[in-house]
């Protein structure tokens, strides 16, 4: 026999289909499909329960295809091509990587497939087998293809290089040998255990889409009467969203008494009765319950299928069914308990909370007291007159009615008053911004090479380590910093777009993302103390832990696409970034802003050099695969993103971002409108992760408010050098209060948006190192420790930085 090393197959082995009078797709085995209706015996019905084959989706049953990824046509290649044609498999043979994904690339196109790779894995030399089978398992159609590599027998010795390839997406490792009986033995158990299972499973998506759009309710439980799966005419008749049924146990719908089937199920026999449902904020409803018990494994039962028959032959008695007078979504606790659609959070209570607080900001839009006077008013009218003011509400909540105009400031805060004017007028009044996003890139940087990638990224086992925390709010960002080399942007770009499988997403190899990000990093300028790649990696790392804990809560508001995309934004926000502000741009007459008016210059060239660079070289084109209007997509939503990261907006999207998400009533599903909340959330997405400092954990805040206020000394250094308006007299090295600062910050652009998006994320974190930090910067305020010394002194900077000074 061939030795194998082998992933846990997804099925079982069955027999073979040809031979005798079966027909394609089915077989005669105990283990195999269900039989025919032709093949079941007259007694079926008096045998038990567990022994019944019910019918099953026929898998699909195409002409098998091979491809062999051979550097050359050896005796090797030569004995397995002669065994996949003994077993009648059509046989494709390509001699490298490129050749391999163009013929995959082409089949996909043609809406054909490859069930069977094999990948000459016997010497890295000639092919890197890891590398090809990653590729692949990330390439759109190719999930449940069966990958095979031909290794040495002596790597059957030590399991290293088999379990690196076993986890690069190999199903199946075997030992080279000529001979042909032992191929064509391997390649028959290859087909019955993994292949045919495959199949199969490709025909689940077919199952669940017919059970879902099903007008009858069906409910799954396991054994314990947990309940497993639920179709949407469940939720429809327990009137309960699908987050609140997964998981409950059955007697929680349920008034009857359920031991009756219990009793049956243990004795493996079908259930027939009625039972009354119980509705949420609803009486209960008497209906006609079969339930039937299945065994997925072994002979007891593992799950029960209930079906609930229509009273009375109704078709559509559930549409018919009385609705609570109040959407039962819960207040905002309900919020951070459960999970929900993006389409559904308008019906959640922040409304009630946020817009409270928005009352307070230092600011106010016409728009705000409008939306709250109607609401008073909705409150108090008729039903009609109620879904009128919804329509006017729904006008009024569209793009220009959020611009906020300022409420008088303490005229005895000089900090708040340079601080939120600056963030809220434009560059006409020569003022500057706190935003990641506010500085230009001057003119006369020519395109630079990127920079010698590391070689051997995952040689270094320290960094490794500290990747698999790069989802945590905790994160280092300035060690991976120091051990990286001042490359930190490269190393957890790589580890992002693996984690949220941005490979597949955008159908490409993942050395051109690799290279991409290369690229990216090298126009991020060293020279910044705070506008670097450091910081366009902070910023992904918080995109991404915020991407996993919506996820996490089933908050279904991203789709692979967008996730992608939202990583790519916040990797690219600031790319070319100097280390100016937008004011510092206008003043000095930069043929930036003479190109852009002087409107939104930073965010449009950091948006066009993202895609300069990255269409301009096809090495680094991580577009490339996309098709046109996917790409054309794509692109949209990066450029949104990273205009949204222009502060002069912030209190204007902050307004709509309350206004939507904090509605206390459910909104008509519209795919506009739709579209335009999933829009708002993106853009409050990479606000927050932008300017998150304050909500991280105190060395770090530190550590980056030392960075920030180094960054403006030098502007202002720079603009009384060269006698330009001083746009921050505040930020005077030698004058310059830096708790101050971060105390206006957090007090008028921080504390509010924290607190709305984290009601609506569900990270209490966030909140309590904001808190913590506003503390800290209190506390060095009493204690008279201002300049960028006395904190120096207090706190150490960490990281690289550390060693700089």
């Amino acid at each position: 026999m061939i030795r194998s090393a082998s992933q846990g197959s997804t099925g079982t082995s069955g027999t073979s289909s040809s031979g005798g009078n079966s027909r394609p797709g089915h077989r005669k085995s105990s283990l195999a499909l269900a039989l025919t209706p032709e093949d079941e015996p007259m007694d079926v019905y008096q045998r038990n329960l567990m022994d019944l084959k019910y019918p099953t989706v026929l898998p699909p049953n195409p002409p098998l295809k091979a491809l062999l990824v051979f550097h050359k046509s050896d005796s090797i290649c030569e004995a397995i091509t002669a065994a996949c044609q003994r077993h009648q498999l059509d046989v494709t043979l390509v001699k490298s990587k490129e050749e391999a994904l163009d013929t995959l690339q082409k089949s996909y196109a043609t809406a054909q497939c490859y069930h069977l790779i094999i990948i000459d894995a016997r010497s890295s030399k000639n092919l890197d087998a890891e590398h090809i089978a990653r590729t692949i398992r990330h390439t759109h159609g190719h999930h449940l293809t069966t990958i095979i590599a031909v290794c040495k027998k002596s790597f059957f010795e030590k399991d290293d290089v088999l379990i690196a390839l076993l986890d690069a997406g190999v199903n199946r490792c075997v030992a080279e040998t000529t001979n042909l009986a032992m191929c064509s033995v391997e390649l028959k158990q290859i087909l019955h255990s993994i292949i045919r299972p495959h199949n199969v499973m490709s025909t689940q998506q077919a199952l669940y889409t017919a059970l879902h759009r099903l007008k009858e309710v069906v409910l799954i439980t396991d054994d314990l009467l947990r309940i497993q799966y639920a179709n949407r005419a469940t939720e429809r008749l327990l009137n309960m969203r699908l987050d609140e049924i997964i998981s409950k146990q059955l007697e929680d719908i349920f008034v009857s008494d359920l031991s009756t089937i219990s009793e049956q199920c243990k004795n493996i026999k079908e259930f027939d009765g009625i039972l009354t449902v119980r509705r949420k904020s609803q009486e209960g409803i008497p209906m006609h319950v079969r339930v039937v018990p299945v065994a997925c494994i072994g002979s007891a039962p593992t799950h029960l299928i209930f079906n609930f028959d229509v009273p009375g032959g109704q078709m559509d008695f559930i549409a018919t069914l009385p609705q609570p007078k109040e959407a039962p979504r819960g207040s905002l606790h309900s919020v951070r308990r459960c999970s929900f659609d993006v389409r559904s959070i308008a019906s959640d209570g922040l409304r009630r909370t946020s817009l409270a607080k928005l009352t307070s900001l230092p600011l106010e839009a016409p728009i705000t007291k409008i939306i709250n006077l109607l609401s008073q008013v909705q409150e108090n009218c008729s039903a009609d007159e109620a879904r009128l003011i919804d329509k006017v509400l729904e006008f009024l909540k569209r793009e220009g009615l959020y611009s906020p105009q300022m409420k008088e400031i303490r005229t005895d805060d000089p900090i708040a008053t340079d601080l939120i004017g600056a963030l809220l007028t434009g560059p006409s009044v020569y003022s500057s911004r706190r935003s990641s996003n506010d500085s230009i890139i001057r003119t006369g940087s020519s395109t630079r090479t990127a920079a010698i990638v590391p070689a051997k990224m995952k040689s270094n086992p320290i960094i490794m380590e500290l990747l698999d925390e790069s989802l945590s709010w905790d994160f280092d960002i300035f060690k991976l910093e120091e051990i990286t080399d001042y490359h930190p942007l490269l190393y957890l770009g790589m580890e992002m777009f693996r984690r949220f499988d941005v490979f597949a997403t955008l159908n490409i190899d993942e050395n051109v993302c690799k290279a991409w990000l290369a690229v990216i990093e090298a126009h991020y300028r060293k020279s910044n103390t705070y506008h670097n790649s450091t910081h366009a990696a902070d910023v992904m790392q918080a995109t991404g832990a915020f991407i996993t804990q919506l996820t996490n809560k089933d908050m279904l508001v991203m789709d692979r696409m967008e996730e992608a995309t939202a990583l790519i934004a916040a990797a690219a926000h600031d790319v070319d970034h100097p280390g100016r502000s937008s004011a510092f741009l206008c003043n000095s007459n930069d043929a930036l802003a003479v190109l852009y008016n002087d409107l939104t210059v930073l965010e449009n060239h950091h948006a066009a050099i993202t895609f300069k660079l990255t269409l301009g070289d096809d090495k680094i084109n991580i577009f490339k695969n996309l098709d046109k209007e996917t790409y054309k997509s794509a692109r949209s939503t990066i450029i949104d993103m990273i205009l949204a990261t222009e502060m002069t907006r912030h209190f204007e999207h902050l307004a709509k971002f309350v206004s939507v998400f904090g509605g206390e009533e459910p909104r008509d599903h519209n795919p506009q409108t739709d579209e335009e909340t999933s829009i708002l959330m993106r853009r409050m997405l990479i606000k927050v992760a932008d300017v998150s400092n304050p909500a991280r954990p105190m060395q770090f805040c530190i550590e980056w408010a030392r960075r920030i206020a180094e960054e403006y000394f030098m502007q202002t250094d720079e603009e009384k050098q060269r006698h330009l308006p001083i746009v921050m007299p505040m930020f005077d090295r030698a004058t310059c209060s830096i708790p101050k600062s971060q105390i206006g910050f957090i007090e008028y652009i921080i504390q509010d948006m924290m607190h709305a998006w984290e009601s609506f994320i569900d990270m209490p974190q966030l909140i309590t190192y904001m808190q913590i930090n506003y503390s800290q910067w209190k506390k060095y305020d009493e204690q008279g420790v201002n300049t960028l010394a006395e904190i120096m002194a207090k706190q150490p900077p960490v990281g690289k930085m550390a060693n700089s000074k």
